[in-house]
């Protein structure tokens, strides 16, 4: 790779650029830190894709980046051969700024190399897409968003012909095939109208709404419930601006619930999400328009899905307040209701399994045990959790009926591979009717099934470490935990250390004893002698190490104490 400063006059000198782009970077040219954080680098292209802020340069989201990305993906898709291409590639985006643009720019690349493409005639949630991959035996799909990060951010989110994100080998192919050709002369294009003219893209929309929906309304267990709840049972629904705004309304319509109401402010599409800081259903605040709504309708539940509706986010009225339920106690309460709904309506397969990530809570294991449903746990990703299904269905040996991680993402059904918040959240609506049939809300149920199972805490705490020298910072810090890890974490004896790395398992004193069943993460697992789980991993999107808490304790008091005195010490590691 060239030096940064000969990779910025590269750009600079390049016809490529519009005037408006020519003269953005002209504007920088005395700003040498500005200069090195643009061009020292090309973004990284991984398993989820890329991700990045909106701005002319290499190590940014722009049209340019978008072609480059393209045409090596394309490369990737016709090495498979004539029927790949034929199969083709099915291509959405969210409601983020120059969604739409980079999504027409990557069909024209796409189909100039002679891959069929089928592109969705407006925004879209991720969710279908994976959907629509399978449904239409697509070879690939692709996605324009930037999930839940702030408006300055886009990004390139590719899928296999299985619905589920790309492949570890098929990503790296990508990667090598960008890393070999320049970003302005390698790509093949053509004209979007005379490509959808001659056949060479073709526009899909409604018809596959219809499609995903009627697989949507068919994971629903127990209708009966909602219709025996729907008279006086009401939800507040926000999509953040953004692609839940059509197909979740829909889908709760259909189930049957008669008092919904949207938060109005929120139903319009608007990439830079003028009404909050950030679109994320894991930020308690984002959900302020949703609270003011619910406490003048007197709602039951609020649910807010994300600008890509692939995260969904609840919060339950407790008196006159709305308390968030967490990622983690909302899929212990799908997990348990969909258990035991299927049980009570004769709908459960045989050997029925259940998968979350290993950042995800404990408690999962515990239900699971407790039902005799198989458990098994997976890197953070809902690819590889498809993937451990697929391995499942290839076996014949178990039938998934429920995954999920911590932040907020749900899966059920056979028709997506990814997270989905249109299911999610018929599934949430149709569970808070069955126990308000019961006089309980979420709030009562989590509690009853803490009871049940026994007591568990969960926390993710962001270590930012932002530029340059917070890439120098995470790996240092992923270093010195490797090569001296802590005996004791906050006075807790640390019983053993899984590194998801190399697949190591260490035990004080042995040395390394065992190797985990799966490797090939940066993920330290520390094992408490309280049962309690203390995991650093860096985040493969944002500039951050994230460190999950993950609790066990006799009492909800106890579990408190505990997420107090490891969150302490896990603040440190970010000094």
């Amino acid at each position: 790779m060239s030096n940064y400063k000969e990779e910025y006059q590269h750009w600079l000198d390049n016809p490529a650029l519009s005037e408006a782009e020519w003269k953005e970077l002209d504007e920088i040219k005395d700003d040498e830190k500005e200069i090195e954080s643009r061009f020292f680098a090309p973004l990284e292209f991984g398993t989820a894709g890329l991700r990045g802020t909106m701005k002319v340069g290499l190590h940014h989201m722009n049209i340019h980046i978008i072609r480059h990305a393209t045409q090596a993906f394309a490369q990737v898709i016709a090495a498979d051969g004539e029927e790949a291409m034929r199969e083709g590639i099915v291509i959405a985006h969210d409601c983020r700024l120059n969604g739409r643009d980079f999504a027409e720019e990557a069909a024209c690349v796409m189909a100039a190399n002679g891959i069929k493409v089928r592109i969705f005639d407006a925004l879209r949630p991720t969710p279908e897409l994976s959907f629509a991959v399978r449904h239409y035996g697509c070879r690939a799909g692709l996605n324009i968003t930037a999930s839940h990060n702030p408006k300055e951010y886009n990004g390139y989110k590719v899928y296999w012909s299985d619905g589920a994100q790309l492949p570890p080998q098929k990503a790296e192919a990508i990667a090598k095939n960008m890393r070999n050709s320049d970003v302005f002369t390698s790509y093949k294009t053509c004209n979007f109208e005379d490509a959808v003219k001659e056949g060479k893209i073709e526009i899909i929309g409604e018809e596959t709404d219809e499609a995903f929906l009627e697989n949507v309304m068919a994971q629903a267990i127990d209708k009966e419930a909602v219709k025996k709840a729907a008279d006086d049972f009401k939800i507040v629904y926000t999509p953040f601006h953004g692609c839940g705004y059509k197909l979740v309304p829909e889908a709760l319509r259909r189930l049957g619930i008669k008092h919904l109401y949207p938060v109005e402010e929120q139903m319009v599409l608007d990439g830079s999400f003028p009404t909050v800081v950030s679109p994320n259903p894991e930020n308690p605040e984002g959900f302020y328009l949703a609270v003011d709504l619910a406490k003048k309708v007197g709602s039951d539940l609020i649910i807010g899905t994300d600008p890509d509706s692939d995260r969904v986010g609840t919060m339950v009225r407790r008196g006159d307040e709305y308390v968030t339920i967490t990622g983690n106690q909302m899929g212990i309460l799908l997990l348990d209701y969909v258990i035991n709904a299927k049980k009570a309506t004769g709908t459960m397969p045989e050997n029925p399994g259940a998968v979350c990530s290993i950042v995800t809570t404990g408690m999962t294991r515990a239900v699971c045990e407790y039902n005799n449903v198989h458990f098994e746990d997976t890197f953070t990703g809902f690819k590889f959790m498809a993937e451990r299904i697929a391995d499942w269905e290839a076996a014949g040996s178990y039938n998934y009926i429920f995954a999920f991680e911590e932040s907020y993402g749900y899966m059920m059904g056979d028709y997506v591979r990814d997270k989905d918040a249109v299911t999610a959240s018929m599934m949430i609506a149709e569970m808070a009717a069955h126990y308000h049939n019961m006089g309980m809300t979420l709030l009562d149920a989590m509690d009853a099934l803490y009871e049940k199972y026994g007591y568990y805490k969960e926390k993710t705490l962001n270590l930012v470490m932002p530029g340059l020298d917070g890439l120098a910072k995470m790996q240092k810090l992923m270093d010195d935990l490797r090569s001296n890890p802590p005996e004791n974490i906050a006075g807790t004896e640390v019983l053993r250390v899984r590194d998801y790395k190399d697949g190591s398992i260490a035990v004080k004193g042995l040395g390394k004893v065992d190797k985990t069943p799966f490797f090939g993460s940066n993920v330290l697992f520390f094992e408490l002698a309280d049962g309690s789980n203390f995991i650093v991993r860096p985040s493969g999107t944002e500039p951050k190490v994230k460190v999950y808490l993950l609790i066990r304790g006799r009492s909800q008091a106890e579990c408190d104490e505990k997420v107090e005195k490891y969150n302490s010490y896990a603040e440190s590691l970010g000094k």
